[in-house]
């Protein structure tokens, strides 16, 4: 085995969220290695059945403010009213922009506009060293730091570094190696993805339907396209996903109903079992999770991929700070100081979002009118609603820099 190659930060996973994290610390002279087991293709073309994942206005303004919204923005569907309803009952929430006093709720992005824009500009760093495909197989601790050994086509290697960044997903095989624990809840639901074409213009408007087996949300996408995710029984699966077109669309439109007009097409459909996943403890000596590594959250109110941003907005902006001062990027204090930032968004929007699915899951006849009543309520009460919005939009409680728009470095 050669001997170790010498690096300030190990990123293990380079997809959207690890891809991210080096590009927030692209003006730092820390030197990164990205371990990424996936390897890469080349860009292709946009596709009808791509997948979309919603960004919130704290994720737009990272990209912003890392200088890749640019790259972005063209791809992106901007959502200026969201609806939310539940499926047989009067009850409803409307929410818009123009009331927020912003352009847009969020933006719809299809995953693969965000996979050619993350990575390339992650690669594309002077101080980013790509190992791809490889993937970590062991992590060593010892006074001078952590050793993470990597396996790739050429064999083993070892790098030496002061800080690992899971960054891996929900399979997460740093958490495996660092033994840390974690909390899970299978909801007995998959989500059910696929592109759609309806009848009728979206205008902008995201719909969250509410129904007994789970919520249904179709979102506005460039095109014309709605981004459907539909929330099925795992029973259901099977049938769902092998039903044709013309019986796939009966389905929907029988759940949804008639707002968009009828629905023309469909493209393919994936399927997605849902579970809550935390990771009570995320950091370890020398490390730290974060993404999915961290956290995995039902896609109720599409909150999942701005929790990750987040993660990435905090913890660039610690080791931003020690680097600038000269301290140990992966040092006790920071491994302390990180959670201390990242705790409270935890249980808010991981809160937030098994809520909605308990309570609007719910069979209990009893709740129905109750839930009909809270959704008439929380459209009367513009204040209440307004918190509900702050929070959906990643506004509440502190953000660091670069979720307000800010540059990592602070102003001289």
């Amino acid at each position: 085995m050669a001997d170790a190659e010498v690096f300030d930060l190990v990123v293990a996973g380079g997809g959207l969220v690890g891809a991210s994290l080096c590009a927030a610390l692209a003006a730092t002279p820390i030197r990164i290695a990205v371990v990424e087991p996936v390897p890469r293709r080349s860009a292709d073309q946009p596709s009808f059945d791509e997948r979309m994942t919603a960004l919130a206005p704290t994720t737009r303004r990272i990209f912003e403010a890392l200088g890749l919204w640019e790259d972005i923005r063209a791809d992106a569907a901007p959502i200026e009213r969201i609806h939310v309803s539940d499926r047989g009952r009067f009850g409803f929430v409307r929410m818009s922009a123009a009331e927020e006093g912003v352009d847009a709720l969020g933006h719809v992005v299809p995953n693969r506009r965000l996979g050619a824009v993350l990575p390339a500009a992650a690669a594309g760093q002077a101080n980013v060293t790509e190992l791809c495909p490889a993937r970590v197989t062991g992590i060593d601790a010892d006074e001078e730091g952590l050793r993470v050994i990597v396996a790739g086509e050429s064999g083993e290697r070892v790098l030496r570094t002061r800080l690992l960044v899971g960054a891996d997903g929900a399979r997460s095989a740093v958490r495996e190696l660092l033994d840390l624990p974690v909390r899970r809840q299978a909801y007995g639901q998959t989500a059910v993805i696929a592109n759609l074409i309806a009848e009728r213009d979206h205008a902008g408007t995201a719909f969250e339907r509410f129904g007994p087996e789970g919520p249904m949300a179709l979102l506005p996408a460039v095109g014309g396209r709605r981004a459907l995710i539909w929330t099925a029984p795992e029973d259901r699966v099977d049938e769902i996903m092998a039903l044709d077109d013309a019986a796939f669309l009966a389905e929907v439109q029988g759940r949804f109903g008639f707002r968009l007009g009828r629905l023309l097409k469909a493209g393919a459909r994936h399927a997605y079992p849902l579970e809550r996943m935390h990771a009570p403890r995320y950091t370890a000596r020398r490390s730290v999770l974060i993404g999915n590594a961290a956290h995995t959250l039902h896609p109720v109110a599409g909150q999942g991929f701005n929790l990750a941003m987040r993660d990435v907005a905090v913890l660039a902006e610690l080791i931003h700070q020690a680097a600038g001062s000269g301290g140990d990027i992966g040092s006790d204090d920071l491994l302390r100081l990180y959670p201390l930032r990242r705790d409270e968004d935890y249980r808010r929007i991981m809160g937030f979002t098994h809520g909605l699915v308990t309570l609007f899951s719910n069979r209990l006849p009893l709740l129905g009118p109750a839930r009909n009543a809270g959704l008439l309520g929380l459209d009367l009460l513009p204040a209440v609603k307004r918190r509900l919005i702050r929070s959906a939009m990643g506004r509440a409680g502190w953000l660091p820099r670069l979720a307000r728009g800010l540059p990592l470095e602070a102003p001289s």
